[in-house]
């Protein structure tokens, strides 16, 4: 693997939903994360610099998909989330109709989705996290997961689909109605600028 100095590195989508699956990410996770932590991608380097396991994670997480390689430096989300949020997460919804909850059950965005039904949908999602950490109590993990909602009997489009993701220790929930479009990069931008605004979302959570 041959990198010039002007290389960038960002995670792709298949990185977050990696990284970002665990409330208490491994090492990996941990040095992948760190990826998103400044207002423009990092070249090797400034990546090290912030996280020094940095250099053995990169090999490996090139080959899996998990991070690419970029020519020059990408600029991160500058909008308010406030305003930023209804936006990004509308894309990642074939309908355009998507909601963000913290894992309380807390509306943190919506959009396509009227205030009624989202509140529905971020209670749902609260009582589901209850529910998934019972049975990892119990010894089960597979409901810590992903989960979808169908009323066709074939499976093969979600009603409603259930993706739990953790920022620095706080939890949240994007449900996203219909198919699911999440090799997108506007799942790298969420990701990205709640992990900037993490400190005050955890406290809402």
């Amino acid at each position: 693997m041959t990198l010039t100095a002007s290389e960038c590195f960002m995670l792709t989508p298949a990185g977050v939903l990696h990284a970002f699956a665990h409330k208490t990410p491994d090492d990996t996770a941990t040095a992948l994360q760190s990826l998103l932590v400044g207002e423009h991608s990092l070249s090797l380097a400034d990546w090290t610099a912030a996280e020094p396991s940095a250099p053995a994670v990169l090999a490996g997480a090139l080959e899996r998909g998990w991070v690419q390689a970029l020519p020059g430096s990408l600029q991160g989300p500058d909008a308010r989330l406030d305003d930023f949020l209804q936006h990004v997460i509308a894309s990642l919804s074939g309908e355009r109709r998507a909601v963000l909850a913290s894992e309380g059950g807390f509306c943190l965005g919506r959009a396509g989705v009227g205030q009624d039904e989202a509140e529905l949908l971020c209670a749902a999602a609260a009582d589901y996290s209850d529910f998934a950490a019972r049975q990892a109590r119990r010894g089960w993990d597979g409901a810590t997961r992903y989960v979808s909602f169908h009323s066709d009997p074939e499976f093969l489009l979600p009603d409603q689909a259930f993706l739990p993701f953790w920022v620095d220790g706080a939890g949240y929930w994007l449900i996203v109605m219909g198919e699911p479009l999440l090799n997108n990069p506007a799942l790298v931008e969420l990701l990205w600028s709640l992990k900037q605004a993490g400190t005050r979302f955890a406290a809402i959570g």
